[in-house]
């Protein structure tokens, strides 16, 4: 009896579903800690990207804002790359980059912040609501929305083995004896045959062991015949590590929106004039205008980012040409006496109404 009531007291103990709060924010704060893995972060490939990204948007045109300024655009871009994601506090003094931020959401969508600002001294800590920061993210997904993910992240198994290979080959140039030589020399007391193999032994470059003729027959070989030196460099050629190498490089200039192209010794004027453009206009254009429409949002009026026109990403040849041909036609129907409202016909039906480019 008194054991059922005892039961019947007893808290009853509840535990979270797989669906719930604390699984959604150990899935937040996995994807948060995934971006800032830095498999591939040290490598030249991955540099030169962020390289590309941080100049392009210190050049970009900004009209709208004078809080946008060279400095703050291209740490920004550097953040995006590394990180996929760049948070600024909005103050009249101009925009502070945060070091580290939490954030609150409603219905999928930021809320509030608790944003680590640097400091010369030790960084501090502000809280500001979702009006007061300037939030970019790139790559996010449907599950965090509020979570940008980096280009490294979305493609990390290339990004591992970029920095796999090139951790294996920088071991390789370190510790393999490099130009080492087995040399053979006629038999010699065991003492003077173990000075020398003392004396030359760890010098790259030189001989590292020296093999007597004894040693030799006593193996089975014939002493006098295939006397030649021995190398003891590895042959990586038979590890495929340049075609590895190339693969895991050209996989991470692709997934920054960079031709491989233009990394290429070969390349010529047209194919680093085509890899702009590439650049410009399917990766970097895209982000500045989300850059735009947030920053239009938070600081309180239209905002536009143009990052073509500096960087000259476009045909200037096609342009001029296709220019000419319009001046051309124009002229000719001015001559024929065609009316500026069938002119105008004529060029909607070629995609040449107003507001093109």
């Amino acid at each position: 009896m008194f054991a059922w009531i005892r039961n019947k007291l007893r808290p009853v103990e509840t535990r979270s579903s797989g669906s719930g709060y604390t699984a959604q924010v150990m899935a937040a704060r996995d994807s948060y800690l995934s971006g800032r893995r830095g498999v591939a972060e040290l490598t030249a490939t991955v540099q030169s990207c962020v390289s590309l990204w941080e100049g392009a948007f210190a050049m970009a045109d900004v009209t709208g804002t004078d809080l946008l300024t060279r400095q703050a655009m291209a740490t920004l871009a550097r953040s995006i790359a590394l990180r996929g994601e760049g948070i600024y506090l909005i103050r009249d003094q101009g925009l502070v980059p945060a070091v580290d931020w939490d954030v609150t959401t409603r219905f999928g969508l930021p809320r509030a912040y608790r944003l680590s600002l640097p400091e010369a001294g030790g960084g501090r800590t502000v809280t500001a609501l979702a009006a007061e920061v300037l939030h970019l993210r790139i790559g996010s997904d449907h599950v965090t929305p509020w979570i940008g993910t980096a280009p490294l992240r979305r493609s990390s198994l290339t990004g591992a083995m970029l920095h796999a290979v090139e951790a294996a080959l920088s071991e390789v140039y370190e510790t393999a004896p490099l130009g080492s030589q087995i040399i053979p020399l006629p038999d010699a007391g065991a003492d003077e045959m173990a000075n020398l193999r003392h004396e030359l032994k760890g010098r790259r470059g030189a001989s590292l062991v020296i093999e007597g003729i004894a040693q030799a027959t006593a193996a089975g070989m014939n002493p006098q015949i295939g006397q030649k030196p021995d190398q003891l460099s590895p042959d990586l050629s038979k590890s495929m590590t340049a075609e590895t190498l190339a693969a895991a490089r050209e996989g991470i200039l692709s997934a920054y929106g960079v031709l491989p192209a233009l990394f290429n010794r070969a390349a010529t004027g047209p194919v680093v004039r085509e890899a702009q453009r590439q650049l410009a206009t399917w990766t970097l254009q895209p982000i500045a205008a989300l850059l735009a429409e947030e920053a239009s949002v938070k600081l309180g009026g239209m905002v536009e980012i143009d990052t073509l026109t500096p960087l000259q990403a476009f045909d200037a040849g096609g342009r001029a040409r296709a220019l000419t041909g319009i001046v051309k036609a124009m002229t000719d129907a001015q001559a024929a006496g065609l009316a500026p409202g069938d002119l105008a016909g004529a060029l909607r039906l070629v995609g040449w109404q107003e507001g093109t480019e």
